[in-house]
């Protein structure tokens, strides 16, 4: 952790760009990660300098390149550029526009060009982080950062490519996010989370039994999971401010899914004669508003960022197929047409996707589904079963279960179906992964 709070400035450079000169004439990037056919940009790193005063850059300066490398390797429209592919070396005389040599790049066709300045202090380093278009010498993005210590280094890391994916695409929730999981030891499963990186993992549940299906507060400071005991099935949040763990009976016998709105409240699918999707009391032990009923089975509630549309799994149509509820309207329609079984949605944050888990001939399957347009693409091709897809906070990443490796583990794609990429989560089945975003 940082020694202080990091103290982040955004640095308008407007002294030291006055007097450059006008910079070669390119059109400006443009990088649409939501939209068909990405754009892929090739990203190189100059090497790191000390600012002056400062005789050298700390030993931070190393492993902060490789955080940011390692951070930017889970984008797929970037690729970052050996130092070796740089004619000349990345070597410059200075961090700002004016030091870079930016022909070097543009004949190795490198787009973007990240550099870091540092200067050590008693309390930690200054550390100055900017990205420039080499076609043009647009400055992209400028960040400083104060305090910064080799125990900050991952915090300021991830706060870096925050905002450089915002700057890029307009999102940047990725970088603050992370996720919890069920994970397998023995008889037990029990809840953790993690960076959607696979940093910072830790176990937050001990309640013995099975703890499954978490579901995170907008904010980010609850996460509610359902416990399945030796004697009843009970709901669980964790404070994750308080590190503390509070667990009603709810009034139902079985939970099928939560998932909380935007007001912060939760819904919770469970069974009360029949199993329907309830909006529960504040102290999570009454209902106070009926969302889905009918005489099927309705479970896994998913709500979009404005909280007005709710998918859904239902089996009123003779099997499970996905549903998704206009709240306002109280109008439903069904999403899936094809197969015969399909479950655990989870819509996008603007409420125009829907990801699902089918059962094919070849196993569990992850599908996509655009409900303004009715298109339906598969995402999600094994081996194995591929199951319980959950939508980044950005509404671009999407994190499923598979036991493609033998054991479940957990896995990370994009809306567009990139290469799936395993997240190391440790020994044990690891399932129904959950996004959130971190308090920051």
């Amino acid at each position: 952790m940082l020694r202080r709070a990091v103290a982040t400035l955004v640095l308008l450079f407007a002294a030291a760009m006055a007097g450059a000169p006008a910079p070669a004439r390119g059109a400006a990037l443009s990088i649409d990660i939501f939209g068909p056919g990405q754009s892929r940009v090739n990203m190189a790193f100059a090497e790191p300098l000390p600012l002056a005063p400062a005789p050298a850059v700390p030993q931070e300066a190393a492993r902060f390149a490789t955080l940011v490398r390692e951070n930017l390797g889970f984008l797929p429209f970037l690729h970052l550029v050996a130092d070796s592919e740089i004619l000349g070396g990345t070597r410059m005389p200075g961090v700002t526009r004016d030091d870079l040599d930016m022909r070097r790049f543009q004949l190795s066709k490198v787009d973007l060009i990240m550099t870091t300045g540092w200067q050590p202090g008693v309390d930690g380093s200054r550390l100055e982080c900017r990205v420039y278009e080499a076609s043009s010498g647009r400055l992209v993005l400028g960040k400083a950062y104060l305090r910064v210590d080799a125990d900050g280094l991952v915090r300021v890391a991830d706060l870096f490519c925050s905002h450089f994916m915002e700057a890029l695409t307009g999102r940047g929730e990725f970088f603050r996010s992370r996720l919890a999981f069920s994970r397998r030891e023995g008889q037990k499963r029990e809840i953790w989370v993690m960076t959607p990186q696979g940093r910072d993992m830790r176990q937050v549940s001990f309640l013995g039994g099975t703890s499954s299906s978490p579901a995170w507060s907008v904010d980010g400071r609850y996460l509610a999971f359902s416990h399945h005991s030796v004697w009843q099935h009970t709901l669980a949040v964790w404070d994750s401010q308080a590190n503390r763990i509070f667990e009603t009976k709810i009034p139902g016998t079985t939970i099928g899914g939560m998932d909380f709105l935007p007001d912060g409240s939760l819904a919770v699918a469970m069974t009360r004669g029949n199993m329907d999707i309830f909006k529960m009391t504040r102290d999570l032990t009454r209902v106070s508003d009926t969302l889905v009923s009918h005489w099927a089975i309705d479970v896994s509630p998913s709500f979009d960022a404005e909280g007005r549309l709710m998918a859904f799994t239902s089996d009123r149509q003779g099997n499970p197929q996905i549903f998704v509820k206009d709240l306002q309207t109280g109008r439903e329609e069904r999403v899936t047409y094809e197969g015969k079984y399909n479950t655990s949605p989870s819509i996008s944050p603007d409420g125009r996707l829907v990801v699902y888990s089918r059962r094919t001939p070849e196993g569990h399957r992850i599908f996509i589904s655009d409900i303004q347009a009715m298109r339906e693409r598969q995402l999600t091709f094994g081996p194995g079963n591929d199951e319980e897809p959950t939508f980044s906070p950005d509404g671009y990443f999407v994190a499923f279960s598979s036991n493609r490796s033998g054991s479940y583990k957990l896995y990370l794609t994009t809306r567009h179906g990139d290469e799936p990429r395993m997240l190391e989560t440790g020994k044990g089945a690891a399932t129904h992964p959950a996004f959130g975003l971190r308090i920051e």
